[in-house]
């Protein structure tokens, strides 16, 4: 039973970010309403009228008893008119038939005749149906004499004031609230639409705005769409590439075939030169598929001492033959870090592989600070021109005029994959020009 009454309930509440805020916000303004107003109640129409009928239940036992004491009803009254003018008390005699009655919504007025029959004695009755003047008939041994005074005396005046004041206090507080809600979840509103509409392949504006929180969520959307767009366009690039970059070597090996002779012996400048293209086309697929997986990035970050990973990677290049040297390592060699060991390395090896392509040497530095890993690759190559490094970044992207070709021309991915790498790890790459060398300076930081 209880699970389908929760159930109900759950179908009632509003299912909108908006609806569930205004919620959430209307609730504790209804609740301190109710609270505030449940005090006031008790406090101001039960402590304060009793208070206040107190006082005034004195001042007629004062004229009832000036009453009492007279002989007769006449003297008693010449007695009471003494005092019942300054007091402000009207005294009837002979009272008239006087019966009990007060509204439905008069909370004081029950207290207040609550405490005149418990501090008055011998009333008879006490009419309280004149929001402006209380009636009360007391016995007397000379007979029924009637008092009545002001409602004030004995009830705070315009008591729903206070009550409309916090209501109207309440309901302006909400509408404020309510205006800045909306504009705190607008942000989100958009980011949602954002998010839909790439889901659904379509990429729409969106401006960061809005809290820190909503801010670093609309921060690592777009970074996210910006890598799915850039890997779609990458996919693409790359299926173009091997077509393009396959055809050449494919086509020489296509005319030497065609040219040999079934009579004769191939020669073995032209066997030697059909195996130099089988090693190039070998080469170009393996290059492709480590782009591909670049992007996969496998495995999770793990907790290493990256100076010491850095200073093996730089001898695994020495004992390969390349001409590269580690400049410096800063920081404390055992100090752990998190990242993940096979994207590094495979970022790091194609920025010494360009470097030392492109230039005669290479120098590696690494420094580990409290707030990043930075990895430096430089080399005294002809560098890339500023205007040209965005570019440089982009996937099969081959700057001829720029670079040395006289070892060999890569295939346009060195730099792509060293970025993929880093931005995986929350970082990224920045190129520049080597002050020490005079070449390119590629650099890669990552956040810890």
């Amino acid at each position: 039973m209880s699970r389908i009454s929760l159930d109900w309930l759950k179908r009632l509440m509003p299912r909108g970010l908006y609806g569930r805020a205004s919620l959430i916000l209307v609730l504790p303004v209804i609740v301190v309403t109710l609270v505030v107003s449940v005090m006031f109640l008790q406090r101001h129409f039960d402590r304060v009228t009793r208070q206040m009928t107190s006082s005034m239940a004195h001042e007629v036992r004062l004229v009832a008893g000036m009453i009492e004491a007279a002989p007769t009803l006449a003297a008693g009254l010449d007695s009471a008119n003494g005092v019942t003018g300054p007091l402000d008390l009207a005294v009837e005699a002979p009272a008239r038939d006087l019966s009990e009655g007060r509204e439905g919504i008069d909370f004081s007025g029950r207290i207040v005749a609550q405490e005149i029959r418990a501090r008055v004695p011998g009333v008879l009755a006490v009419d309280l149906a004149d929001k402006r003047r209380v009636r009360m008939v007391l016995e007397t041994r000379h007979g029924p004499v009637q008092i009545a005074f002001d409602r004030t005396r004995v009830s705070a005046s315009n008591p729903h004031q206070l009550l409309v004041l916090m209501l109207f206090s309440a309901l302006l507080t909400t509408v404020i609230a309510s205006i800045f809600l909306r504009n705190q979840l607008r942000p989100i509103r958009r980011l949602a639409r954002a998010a839909e509409a790439f889901g659904k392949g379509r990429s729409v504006p969106y401006r960061l705005a809005g809290a820190t929180e909503i801010r670093k969520a609309g921060a690592a959307f777009v970074d996210m769409r910006a890598r799915i767009e850039r890997q779609i366009e990458q996919r693409t690039l790359m299926l173009s590439g091997v077509s393009h970059d396959l055809r050449t070597p494919l086509t020489r090996l296509r005319l030497g075939l065609s040219m040999l002779d079934p009579a004769e012996p191939p020669d073995p400048d032209e066997i030697a030169a059909m195996e130099r293209d089988v090693d190039d086309m070998n080469a170009l697929v393996d290059a492709f598929l480590d782009f591909a997986r670049s992007d996969a990035q496998e495995g999770e970050p793990q907790r290493l001492a990256p100076l010491p990973f850095i200073a093996t990677l730089v001898e695994d290049g020495r004992r390969a033959g390349q001409p590269v040297t580690l400049a410096a390592l800063e920081g404390d060699p055992e100090e752990l870090a998190a990242f993940r060991p096979e994207a590094l390395r495979r970022a790091v090896e194609n920025l010494i592989a360009n470097a030392v392509r492109y230039g005669n040497r290479a120098e590696v530095e690494a420094a580990l600070t409290p707030r990043a890993l930075r990895v430096t690759v430089e080399d005294d190559g002809p560098g890339i021109p500023a205007s040209q490094r965005e570019e440089a970044l982009k996937a099969f992207t081959r700057l001829d005029p720029a670079r040395n070709q006289d070892r060999g021309q890569g295939v346009g991915l060195g730099l792509s994959i060293a970025l993929d790498s880093a931005r995986a790890h929350g970082g990224h790459l920045r190129l520049g020009e080597s002050q020490r060398l005079g070449g390119l300076k590629a650099e890669i930081v990552i956040p810890r």
